[in-house]
Order: structure tokens, then sequence, then C-alpha cells
């Protein structure tokens, strides 16, 4: 979860730019987290009260902590069904369901338990087919990498659901314009991360592909957190620290409860 709320923070400055050096300032004083965090803490909050089997109480959620962080940045369809009182989803494969998602992957127990948690939290509103197997695929990932699997174990699951056989150079010419939908956006991050030497490389290779580098980064270091087991304190408290505080949101207990997960 700390891993997507980096990745967000820090990828927030350099969404849809293109070019970007690897060797970028990771936090700006224009740095901040957006929809990706806010819904992470919302996915976590979900599942901190043992409530994924309750739709109601999913949509809920989602409108309460959206409502209280208006200007993060949503998508147009998400943020209509967020400021309404709709509660039917809109069949969305956007890669918002995979950037929210991290939680699934400490919260559950089993892989089958990730599994149905994925899916009930994403299909409230991304209940298109490639949302949902988003969802699920990245949060198996940070499952897979919390159980100490490897690389090479990650991949081959993941090779059953998406062409990850990419090239980075490739990529960094065509990425900053590609479509914001999950059969793209999660493959890549997904990707990413593989190719990655430990945490700060992931992120850095994750934003410096440009075009949605908040999600893409959100994504791949939500997995990188869960197998390199360990982040930057200071990176990492810089950022938290960028999280405004809302009345009725218990965002301290959130983050305590990831803390005693790591």
């Amino acid at each position: 979860m700390f891993g997507a709320i980096i990745g967000d923070t820090v990828g927030s400055v350099y969404e849809f730019k293109k070019n970007i050096d690897y060797n970028f300032e990771l936090l700006t004083k224009y740095s901040e987290p957006t929809d990706d965090t806010i819904m992470t803490l919302a996915v976590a909050d979900i599942l901190s009260n043992n409530k994924w089997n309750d739709n109601n109480y999913i949509v809920k959620t989602f409108k309460k902590w959206g409502r209280a962080y208006p200007d993060a940045g949503y998508g147009h369809h998400f943020y209509s069904w967020l400021m309404t009182d709709n509660k039917e989803p809109y069949n969305s494969c956007g890669n918002g369901s995979a950037m929210r998602i991290s939680a699934c992957g400490w919260y559950g127990n089993s892989y089958e338990e990730v599994k149905e948690m994925a899916i009930n939290v994403t299909a409230v509103t991304h209940n298109h087919p490639e949302g949902i197997k988003g969802a699920i695929v990245v949060a198996e990932c940070i499952y897979m990498a919390r159980l100490g699997k490897t690389k090479e174990e990650i991949s081959e699951y993941v090779l059953q659901h998406y062409d990850i056989n990419l090239n980075y150079e490739d990529l960094k010419k065509t990425y900053h314009s590609a479509p914001i939908i999950c059969q793209v956006t999660v493959p890549v991050s997904i990707y990413c991360f593989l190719i990655s030497k430990n945490f700060e490389d992931c992120l850095r290779l994750s934003v410096a592909l440009g075009g949605d580098a908040d999600t893409t980064a959100a994504i791949a270091c939500s997995i990188a957190e869960a197998y390199y087991k360990e982040i930057d304190k200071k990176l990492l408290f810089d950022v938290l620290a960028r999280l405004k505080h809302k009345n009725g949101l218990d965002i301290e207990r959130l983050i305590d409860d990831h803390l005693k997960q790591l």
C-alpha cells in the first residue's frame, strides 16, 4: 500500500510528460497524492473493517473518501459516479481498478481470498472484464511477493493473463500517449517491477516512461514494496506528510495497520 502511495505522489508531477530522465527529482514542492492514493486508502478502509463482502458499504466508502478529496484528479466517469447518488457500475476498464487494489494483496490470506476481495471492491465501478482482470492480477502479484515468490514465478503467473514480453526503450518512445486502460497499464507496470533492481529503481523506471506516470508507478511500486520489503524511510515519511488529513477519515489507523503487516 505504501508503494502505491509513493508511486502516485512521486509520479504526480510527471504525468503525461515524455522524455523524462531516469535521474529525475523524486519529490518536488508540487508532488502530492492524487486519486490513486485516496482510493487506495478507501480500499484499505473497507478491508480493515472486514466489509469487502458488503457492496453497499464498499460504495458508501468510496464515495465518502472521494467526496472528502474532490480535487484529487479522478477520471471523468468515476467522478460522475462519485458525486451523484448512482450506485451502479459503469463498465469501465480504466486503470483505476488496478491503481487502488494493493490492500487486497496484504489483507488476503489465500489466493482465493485475494481474488474474491479484488473482484468485490472492483466490480462496484469497474465491472468490465478487463477492469476486473487488472485488479485481480495486481493483487495476486502483491500476494505472491508477500509469500516470497520469485520474479520468475510471478512472471509465469502474469503471462497467463498478459503479454509482458516488452522492451523498455521502445516503451519510452510510445508510452506517453498510450490509452489509460488496464490492458495497457497493468502489463507495463508489472514489467517495470520485473526488470527493476530495487524499490527506487522500480519507481524511477515506471515514472520515467511518462504517460500516466503516477498510476504506472503506483501499480509497479505496490508490487515492489511487497517484493523488496524495504522502502527508504525518509522518502516514505516525506510522502505521507503530504497527505491532507480530513475529519472522519482515520488515515493514521490505516497507516499503523499497514506498518504492522510489513
